[in-house]
């Protein structure tokens, strides 16, 4: 699945199955909370914290998959063909990047 079609699977989802979006600001909102989940699951699993026993059962890819539906409903409401701006992207780094990191010796 492309991101088009990604962004037309959760407009489909919105208009079926929810009421419509939230919004922007409460999207805002709740995307900064599962980017706390997934930092959550990252710190502890692979980062220097122990993890709890509560959280061994989390799916990062579950957590990872919330801040990508909630970007999309971002792009959605706010009307940003997000594979465009991401094709964009990609390009400017190609570009502006190739050789930045070819040449950290920190990468080395």
């Amino acid at each position: 699945m492309n991101i088009q079609n990604a962004q037309q699977a959760v407009d489909e989802w919105i208009q079926n199955h929810g009421v419509r979006y939230f919004n922007e600001l409460t999207n805002m909102a709740q995307l900064s909370e599962e980017v706390g989940e997934v930092a959550r699951i990252i710190a502890r699993r692979y980062g220097e914290q122990s993890e709890k026993e509560s959280d061994k059962d989390k799916d990062l890819g579950e957590e990872l998959a919330d801040v990508l539906f909630v970007v999309l409903c971002l792009a959605n409401q706010t009307g940003v063909d997000l594979q465009e701006a991401f094709d964009k992207k990609l390009d400017l780094k190609a570009k502006r990047d190739h050789d930045r990191h070819q040449n950290n010796k920190k990468l080395k």
